[in-house]
């Protein structure tokens, strides 16, 4: 096994209980000790007991649940904190129906588990930009027009109609970022480009229309021509981000089989996040903890997921 990697067994050694995840979870939340949520202040807290506490200065009683993904769940901490190691371990994901299996819950419970840790997994809008060299490529996600309902045909067409566009940007040997799109148009592409690189960087892109211009004041862009079949030319290519392509589909396909428009971004953010701070190259822990730290004031209800 690998160095950096720990066993479904070292992980239970380490959690063997609900009280051992919430002082790992404290641990990593609070790092100077129990701090309101609502107040942001650690001064007046009183200590209670099962993991409750109350500020005195606003009145609070929480927990470490209060203000995360975890708040009003009553799933156990342990289950999450295994939940979280399916998450950043298995490449391609893991369904609800086999979560719901290995940790006692209903496939319902599990899905909804998996929605809020996804949920965790988005990047903030303060992240910083991509530079250097920045490969951009796009992809469409939905099934075929000829596979669906009659019912459900927009009779548009074949290839990308009725599909979901997702754009994604990968620093050479670096961060990914991918994002859902309402349109593949020139303006949504370019204007997730330049939000999200930084001016000066070099643009490796294939031929699309969208991604004409690019190359002038603020940018130097390269492209390869997939219609001619021609993939690299030097260090030209976009190899990379269509290899992150690759592990979504399979996980959308071989794992979930089915994703709606309304649900996926989440997904796109959890294959993201598995590629940036759930990399591989860093260690099992290093990976849960970069999660932990996601998961404050990512709060989700089961109302505002399914209206």
């Amino acid at each position: 096994m690998s160095q950096s990697t720990i066993s479904v067994f070292q992980l239970f050694e380490r959690f063997p209980d609900k009280e051992s995840a919430r002082l790992y979870l404290e641990s990593r939340l609070w790092p100077n000790g129990p701090t309101c949520p609502e107040c942001k202040s650690g001064e007046r807290i009183t200590t209670r007991k099962g993991g409750y506490y109350r500020c005195n200065a606003c009145k609070l009683d929480f927990t470490v649940r209060t203000g995360t993904i975890f708040e009003r769940s009553h799933i156990p901490l342990h289950k999450w904190v295994y939940a979280m190691y399916q998450l950043v371990t298995a490449r391609k994901g893991i369904s609800s129906m086999q979560l719901a299996k290995e940790i006692g819950v209903t496939q319902k419970s599990a899905w909804f588990m998996l929605q809020r840790l996804r949920e965790a997994c988005s990047a903030p809008d303060s992240i910083e930009k991509l530079r250097g060299v920045v490969e951009v490529d796009e992809v469409f996600i939905g099934g075929k027009e000829t596979n669906k309902h009659k019912a459900k045909k927009q009779n548009l067409g074949r290839g990308s109609v009725g599909k979901t566009p997702v754009l994604g940007l990968r620093n050479r040997g670096g961060r990914t970022i991918a994002k859902p799109l309402k349109r593949c148009t020139l303006e949504e592409v370019q204007g997730t480009i330049y939000a999200n690189v930084e001016p000066g960087s070099q643009l490796y892109t294939d031929d699309h229309g969208v991604y004409s211009d690019l190359d002038g004041l603020f940018f130097r862009h390269e492209t390869v021509n997939h219609t001619i079949g021609e993939y690299a030319r030097g260090p030209v290519s976009t190899n990379s981000i269509e290899s992150v392509w690759a592990v979504l589909k399979r996980g959308l396909h071989g794992v979930y089989h089915q994703v709606s428009a309304k649900h996926l971004r989440r997904y796109v953010d959890e294959f993201a996040f598995r590629l940036n701070d759930g990399n591989v190259g860093r260690h099992t822990f290093e990976r849960l903890d970069s999660f932990v730290s996601a998961v404050a004031g990512k709060r989700l209800t089961y109302r505002e997921l399914t209206k």
